[in-house]
């Protein structure tokens, strides 16, 4: 079995010193960097390059520069996709997002993991547990959505939350670990936000 089959099917994996895997990484990064140097008028040339770089994208999306990832084949983005500034996606595991997902800047999901003992890690090994998004998903800025995690439908993550645990449809979850504090109901849609807080 090589070494991305191992990656693949969630086994410990030599990331480090594979020369195929390293291939696959910097042909990915040069794409982001290629990526990152567009103008963001020229939205015809962001969108090619991206759908070159991902594995699976639908026709409405954006994603604002910079971006970061590590194979890019991995990545699976549905229709209506947003992703503010400084986005990175460490895709060893497959990452997938539903339709309808916007992501605040300074977000990170992050597939790989390392083992805890020092050996094994210092010998360049890790795995990849995917992570799974669904539809109509508002992550708020800096958030971290680690290894192996489903976020639901109709979720709000709020900023700076650390994601270790699946995360239920229709709900809002904040903390470090984040965490449920409600769900998400008919008084939310009846919110006016349209007075500034100032103006209380």
């Amino acid at each position: 079995m090589t070494e991305k089959e191992k990656m693949l099917q969630q086994q410990l994996y030599d990331a480090n010193y594979d020369q195929k895997l390293i291939e696959e990484r910097s042909v990915a990064k040069d794409l982001c960097f290629q990526y990152n140097q567009l103008l963001p008028s020229d939205v015809d040339a962001q969108q090619q390059l991206m759908k070159k770089l991902l594995g699976k994208t639908k026709d409405s999306f954006c994603i604002m520069a910079p971006f970061w990832c590590d194979y890019g084949y991995n990545i699976e983005v549905g229709e209506n996709f947003f992703a503010n500034h400084n986005t990175v996606i460490l895709d060893g595991g497959k990452v997938t997002f539903g339709d309808n997902v916007f992501i605040a800047p300074n977000c990170g999901f992050h597939t790989a993991g390392h083992p805890i003992d020092f050996e094994r890690r210092n010998q360049g090994l890790e795995y990849a547990y995917p992570i799974t998004v669904g539809d109509n998903v508002w992550i708020g800025a800096g958030v971290q959505v680690m290894p192996g995690v489903t976020i639901g439908s109709d979720v709000v993550i709020g900023g700076g939350s650390v994601v270790v645990k699946d995360i239920p449809d229709h709900s809002v979850a904040v903390g470090n670990p984040c965490r449920v504090i409600r769900p998400i109901t008919e008084e939310d849609r009846q919110t006016c936000w349209n007075r500034s807080p100032l103006n209380k």
